[in-house]
């Protein structure tokens, strides 16, 4: 017979594939999609903690977090809707934040009724570049209506301002109809994109890289796991529409009520030094560590980078 602890250890070191289904991406749209994400620990433990990748990502990056984080807490670690094993939407514009808010407002529902509360669910919320801005559009909801509260607030590489200069960057690549040889080939090619990741052996690497790829449906080869209609809305955004939409960042920044920990790369063009600088002194005076050697944006799989987030979340 298993005993308890066993099936605790199994349920902590194993990730589960799990579905909500959520609305249409707009008012116009009434078709549902579903949003996969990836549990780690007991379903039962009512202490959340969400792992929310970025913009071209899925939720297999938070592993080696998720598994360490799996003994205190019930690890979510969705795939956003258009990447991994989540649906693609039948629009293209549907690809922004307030869809990405909506379904994890879906998701926290779910949670409620797995767990059986009554009241909004007390959660800690580690954010990677996008899964930041998401974490941000869900804390400006209100409790009752979200689900949830924050708690603890973990913003990797990401703040209220965003240096055009990295979303041209990553444009140039997004979306592009690539297909591989092998999985080693895509993982080359992934570097390529990604040195700003900072040193990986090729061991990491390559588990990084193997849940974003997919067998291609028309022959031989891989193809990345993600809709290629994500680039889309993300091409429009210009020098003017980031600088508009700072101010509204920066508002639902200083409203946060939660615990902050800012992470950043020193060298990441994404979240400049300034700003960084400035989120430590507004609204929630986020607590600042910075990992030399590194760009846009840290991977959270080496121990200099995870204890931090466990030194925050668990004291």
């Amino acid at each position: 017979m298993t005993s308890l602890n066993q099936q605790q250890t199994t349920l902590s070191t194993e990730p589960v594939l799990e579905y909500v289904t959520c609305a249409g991406a707009s008012q116009t749209d009434d078709k549902t999609h579903r949003m996969a994400y990836w549990r780690w620990g007991d379903p039962q433990n009512a202490r959340i903690l969400m792992c929310v990748h970025g913009l071209s990502r899925q939720g297999r990056d938070f592993d080696v977090l998720a598994r360490s984080m799996s003994a205190h807490y019930q690890v979510i670690c969705p795939d956003v809707v258009g990447r991994g094993r989540s649906d693609w939407l039948a629009a293209a514009n549907g690809y922004q934040v307030f869809t990405y808010v909506s379904d994890m407002v879906a998701l926290m529902q779910q949670l409620r009724q797995q767990l059986k509360a009554t009241a909004p669910l007390s959660i800690d919320w580690v954010g990677t570049s996008m899964g930041g801005l998401i974490g941000l559009g869900f804390s400006s909801l209100p409790p009752e209506a979200s689900g949830a509260q924050l708690r603890k607030f973990v913003l990797n590489d990401v703040g209220p301002r965003l240096r055009i200069e990295a979303l041209t960057r990553i444009g140039e690549y997004l979306g592009k109809p690539l297909r591989f040889d092998s999985e080693q080939q895509a993982a080359d090619y992934l570097w390529t994109i990604s040195t700003g990741f900072g040193p990986h052996t090729p061991e990491q690497w390559l588990a990084l890289s193997k849940p974003l790829l997919k067998p291609a449906a028309d022959g031989p080869g891989w193809v990345l796991h993600y809709d290629p209609a994500i680039a889309e809305p993300f091409k429009t955004m210009t020098a003017e529409s980031a600088s508009s939409g700072e101010a509204a960042l920066w508002q639902v920044y200083e409203a946060l009520t939660s615990q902050v920990l800012l992470l950043r790369g020193k060298q990441s063009d994404l979240l400049d030094a300034e700003t960084a600088r400035a989120m430590t002194q507004k609204g929630p005076k986020a607590r600042l560590v910075e990992f030399d050697g590194v760009g846009h944006a840290p991977t959270l799989i080496t121990e200099e980078q995870m204890a931090p987030i466990r030194d925050f979340l668990t004291t």
